[in-house]
Parts: structure tokens; sequence; C-alpha cells
């Protein structure tokens, strides 16, 4: 026989092999293909792979020998196809081993070099904001589409609100973030941001209680998964057409935050060994930014709280001003600050106007403001003028400043908020004169706008920050028409990244002198102008419009410095108070003009003078040209005097002293409701 009947022979044999492997007679080569390749991913060694490989074509070279006896009975014909088959054949499997081996190891490479690139872009886009969100959304994102079909990621409730210490009951958890493939219809029973909970012995509930990941081969709807409802009872199933499913526990620092499922759905090839390695080491860096997220979260809310703690919560009443603020904390990769403002009611009907400005951020800066806050409203209440009470207040800062370095030095309390600084501005308006003195240290210019819409920066002197020590402040006097408005505010109002100062300062004038219907618009309009987005600082914004006491409300006569006065001025006082209906208040408002005006007599020095205001209550008020500062004391049993100031105590909601240029008043506030109290003798 020929070679060429040979290879015809041989020709027509390969062709009915080739009709067998199509029947499903004989197995092709490519399942043992396809089981290298699984070897491949598994870490076998190439002699196994070849073992495989080769093992497939040995099948397949059988088969061809025994259908060679079908074609023909030539024995001699049959052994030189044989020989012909089997020369073919081992150079064919060779040729084929040693590409199929190449082909493993490059898949196996770029296999490696795609987890490596998984791993990479984690750490490069899962904790970019410090929003928990954000952070979950972010590490769905990542695992969404290359690695998963679709990722959920819920968090215990407890992690999200309080410390991570589970609670006794069912785990509760929050949905914080899903992400489905493109083209992905599936739905989840569980909404975004729903709480919810998994049976027990679910995965879910497996991964959190151990802390243990888990791979596995769904069928149908993935039942095994299903959530219930806070309350314990089944719900549907959670996550549809899934056959293959990876569960996380996502641990930080000791705490397990909640769980994160990568479901496969759409990708035929199920997760092995690696994918859950890739997925732990996924899930471990975006536990950790969580955790970061959570433990920040949780340390602005408390400062928020503290600092809306420590601000005003609603205007104090007084009759001075009209008055409307805003505060706004700056946004969350910078924190809370220590920006405040307050509006402090004086005798005399006048109002002080405050807005400071704490260096720092986080929950230092906000304590440092409470206790500043604390030290302006002590001193505002001995009736500092604007200047001195900054001296004082200056002195304050620098205390807290030697406290902090000391606990520095001692290693206990040193933290960001250590270096203590700060800006105040301090205004007094007084409605019956219609001036206002402001002092301002290291603060920002107010801008007063006129009746008129005409808006102009005050012109106040400098001073330097509080907390430097040793350097003067200085106050100035500004008369404001009655209807004008004091706009009072710190530098985060007027500064930002995308413009300086002088533009801020520019737009807030424009905002201000647009025409409003109420402080409260205005308010809002002059945000909206200047921070259209979250602000880089801490901003606050205190608007006050003027108001002023006209002669209908206010009474002064001058009161010589002789004992026999007294009567005379008791006689002016009930008459005062017949014209403005105060007829309750005559009987204690004569005793308490009766004993400041004899004190001032006896222990002050001319000029004397008597003043009544009629505001939301009655304020009586006798000046001298004395500095010495009367105080309230216990006479004993056989004195004769020193009952005076403790009889005003008695009768007056507040009394106080004072201090001018020259000389002092002695004040004290009566409620239209005073009355005699029930005491015979002091």
């Amino acid at each position: 026989m020929t070679s060429e009947n040979v290879a015809e022979h041989v020709s027509t044999a390969l062709r009915a092999l080739r009709r067998g492997v199509e029947a499903g007679e004989i197995p092709p080569p490519t399942a043992d293909l396809e089981r290298a390749r699984r070897l491949a991913r598994l870490g076998a060694p190439v002699s196994a792979m070849l073992r495989a490989f080769r093992l497939g074509h040995g099948v397949v070279l059988d088969r061809m020998l025994e259908e060679m006896p079908r074609l023909t009975s030539d024995a001699e014909l049959i052994a030189a196809a044989s020989r012909e088959l089997i020369a073919m054949a081992t150079t064919y499997v060779d040729r084929a081993s040693e590409l199929g081996v190449t082909a493993f190891q490059e898949e196996r490479d770029r296999r490696t070099q795609w987890r490596l690139s998984m791993v990479s872009e984690s750490s490069v886009r899962i904790g970019t904001t410090l929003d928990i969100a954000r952070t979950a959304q972010e590490l769905a994102e990542v695992a969404g589409g290359q690695f998963a079909d679709t990722v959920t990621v819920d968090l215990l409730e407890a992690a999200l609100h309080g410390d991570g210490d589970r609670p006794p009951g069912p785990l509760e958890l929050r949905r914080v973030a899903r992400h489905a493939a493109e083209g992905d219809r599936g739905e989840s029973t569980i909404r975004p941001d729903e709480l919810h909970a998994y049976r027990d012995g679910s995965p879910p509930t497996d991964a959190l209680t151990t802390g243990q990941p888990s791979r596995h081969h769904l069928s149908g709807s993935g039942s095994s998964a299903g959530p219930t409802a806070p309350g314990g009872s089944a719900s549907a199933a959670g996550e549809v057409r899934n056959h293959s499913l990876l569960v996380i526990p996502l641990r930080a620092r000791g705490t397990t935050l909640g769980v994160a499922q990568f479901f496969r759905d759409r990708t035929p090839e199920p997760y092995d060994d690696e994918d859950l390695l890739l997925a732990q080491e996924i899930a471990a860096r975006a536990a950790v930014a969580i955790d970061n997220a959570r433990r920040y979260t949780h340390a602005r809310a408390t400062a928020l709280t503290l600092q809306h703690s420590l601000l005003p919560r609603r205007a104090a009443r007084q009759s001075a001003v009209e008055v409307a603020s805003r505060y706004l904390p700056a946004g969350a990769a910078v924190g809370v600050g220590g920006d405040w403002y307050d509006v402090i009611p004086l005798s005399g009907a006048r109002v002080a106007l405050v807005v400071g400005d704490v260096v720092g951020h986080g929950i230092h800066a906000a304590a440092t403001m409470g206790r500043l806050r604390t030290a302006v409203r002590t001193l505002a209440d001995i009736d500092l003028p604007p200047d001195e009470l900054l001296t004082h207040l200056d002195d304050v800062v620098v205390r807290l400043s030697a406290e902090a370095s000391t606990d520095l030095d001692t290693g206990a309390g040193a933290g960001p908020g250590d270096d203590i600084g700060a800006t105040c501005l301090y205004a007094v308006y007084d409605p019956v004169s219609g001036s206002c003195a402001m002092a301002r240290a290291g603060h920002v210019l107010p801008c007063v706008v006129t009746p008129d819409g005409t808006v102009d920066l005050l012109d106040l002197p400098f001073g330097p920050p509080l907390g430097l020590g040793g350097l003067p402040f200085e106050a100035a006097d500004f008369d404001l028409p009655e209807g004008s408005v004091v706009a009072l505010y710190t530098d985060g109002l007027v500064e930002a990244r995308n413009h300086e100062i002088d533009t801020g300062l520019t737009l807030l004038r424009q905002a201000l002198g647009r025409p409003s219907p109420s402080l409260e618009d205005t308010c809002d309009r002059v945000l909206e102008t200047l921070l259209p987005d979250r602000p880089d600082d801490d901003v606050a914004l205190l608007l006050a419009r003027t108001r002023t006491l006209g002669a209908s409300q206010v009474a002064t006569w001058d009161v010589e410095a002789d004992p026999a006065s007294v009567s005379g001025a008791r006689s002016n006082v009930s008459r005062q108070l017949g014209r403005w209906g105060l007829e309750q208040l005559e009987f204690t408002a004569e005793l308490v003009v009766s004993e400041l005006v004899t004190n001032a007599i006896r222990y002050g020095r001319p000029p004397i003078r008597l003043r009544l205001i009629h505001d939301h209550g009655l304020s009586c008020e006798v000046s001298d040209g004395s500095s010495t500062t009367p105080h309230l004391r216990r006479a004993r049993a056989f004195e004769e005097g020193g009952r005076g100031l403790l009889l005003v105590a008695q009768l007056a909601e507040r009394w106080g002293t004072r201090h001018a240029r020259n000389g002092k008043t002695v004040w004290a506030e009566l409620s239209e409701s005073a009355d005699v109290p029930d005491f015979v003798s002091l």
C-alpha cells in the first residue's frame, strides 16, 4: 500500500473521529483543556497540567486506533496507519502541550496581574471622603462589574449610631450601598437605607457572628441569604438569579461594622478560593475606610452638638434691636470650628452684640468657644466698656493657653486644640442715645446699612487677636439712626478658596444693600450670595436692626446733693409712673429710688441724676460723679444703717453698677408685676 493510500485512510479515520466527537461519543480535548486551566488557577505544578493535557489527547488517539479495523481488514494497512497516527499524534501532543502550558502560564500571570490591579484600584478609589455611605458605595462600585455582578453593603445599626458593641437581640442592619452591573434588571427586596435583619443561620448572619468569610454556590433565587424584617418575620428572597456568592464581614480595629456580599448571576464562572481571598483584601481596606468615616462622623456630631448647645437657642428679650442670626458649620472635610455669636441684654435697655472665632476646628475649638462665650457674658454682666472687656478676655485666653501648655508638658490633654487663639468683636448699643460703642480683637470689620440703603464698613481701630497679651484695644463710638442694620460676621463668610476677602466684602455689601422684607430674608440672601456651597470654614452671621426709645419712654431729673431732695425725687417718680400707667409699681419704685438717691447723696458726689426708663419693665438709674462702687452687705442687728442695698436687691429683679469715664451709675430693674416682699425687718 502506498503512502498516499495510508494518508487517505488516516484522513478518513480522522473525519470519522471528528463525527464521533461532535456526536458526543468521544470526549473532546477541550474538557481536559478546561481542567488544565482550572489547575493553573489553583496553582498546580506544570507537570500536573501537562499530564492532564496529554491524557485528553491520549483518549482521542485510542479511539482513532479503535476505529481503524472498521475501515480496513488489511493488517499491513492498519499497522502502517497506526504508526502514522501515533507519529502524528505524538508530534501534535508535544506541540500542543508546549503551547497549552505557555497559555496556562500567561493566563495565570494575567489573572494575578488583574488581582493586583483590583487591590491597587480599591486603595485609590475607596475612602476618598469621610462620608460613611459614600465610602460603602465606593466599595460596591469598585467590585461591581469587574469582580461581581451585584454588590451589597449592609452596616450594623449599632456601628452606625453607637460604639459598635453588639446589642442584645437580632442584628439590625441598614442597607447603605448597592451596585449592579450595567443592564442588570435584578432588584433587591431591601431598599436603600432600609433597616432589616437576616435570618438566623443565613450566610450574612454567620459572617457577622463568627467574623469569618464564606463562599456559596446557590440555586434558584438564593433564598439562603434572604432577609427578614426587623421584627423577625421572613421576607421575600434578598437577591434574585444568583448562582455564586461571597459573604465577607467588614471588620476594623476589632469591631464588626457590617457585611459585604458579592453576587454572580450573569458571569457563568463561579467564585473560587482565590476570588474569596481577593474579596477579603478589598473588604478589609474598605472596612478601615468605613471605620475612619464612622469615627469622624461621631466626633463631628459630638462637636456639632456641643457647638449648638453653647450657642444662643433663642434671642434674649430686649427692645434695643431686632436680631436675626445664622450659624453654618464647615464642610465635613474641615470639621466643626469655634465661631459664635451672642446677644446680651444690659442695664439701661442697652444690648451687647458679640461675634467671635476660635482658631482651629473640632471639639477642642467648640469647647474653647463655650468657655470664651461664658467669659464674655460674665464680663458683660459687670458692664465693662468694649475695650476693657476685650482686655480682660485677652487675659482669659492667655491663661487658657498657659493651662494647655502645662497639660502638654505633662502629657495630659494634649490635642489639636492646645494652641488657643481667637478673634472677637464686641459692640454695645444704647437705644436711648442711639450710639454704639465697638471694639475688635483681630476681627473683620462690621457693616452698617443705613435706612436709605447705604452700606458702609465701619472704620474700627485695629486690635490684636486674643491670646497675644499685653497689647491695648481701642473702642470707637458711632451714632446709628433708628432702623440701621448692623452686620457682624466671621471671616468664613467673606473668605473662600474661589475669591479674595475684598471680593467677599463687595458681595456682602451688595447683598445687604438690596431691599428685603425681613432680617431673616436678608440672612438667607447673604448666605446664598456668598456661600452657594458648603463653606470652607465655619460661618457666624448676626444682623441687628436698631430701635430707639423716645422721650415718652425716658424721664430724667437732676438731683441736688441734699438729703431734703430725696422726697422731691420720690414725688417725680410717682407722677411719672402715673403718666405711664404703672401705678402698681409706685410704692416699690419709690422705695428703690429713695435708697439709691440717698446713697448717692451720702457717699457719692455731684452731679447726681435720676433716670427712669419704661421698656419691658421699669429701670431706675441714679448716676453721680464718684467712682466708688457700693457693695451689698448684711447689717448686724445693732447697726442702724447698711440695709439700703439689701432692700434694693429684694425689691428688684436685677441691680448693679456700671462705670463711666467720669463717675458711675447704680441701677435697678423692676418688672411690671413687682410687689413688696413679705418681710418686716432686715
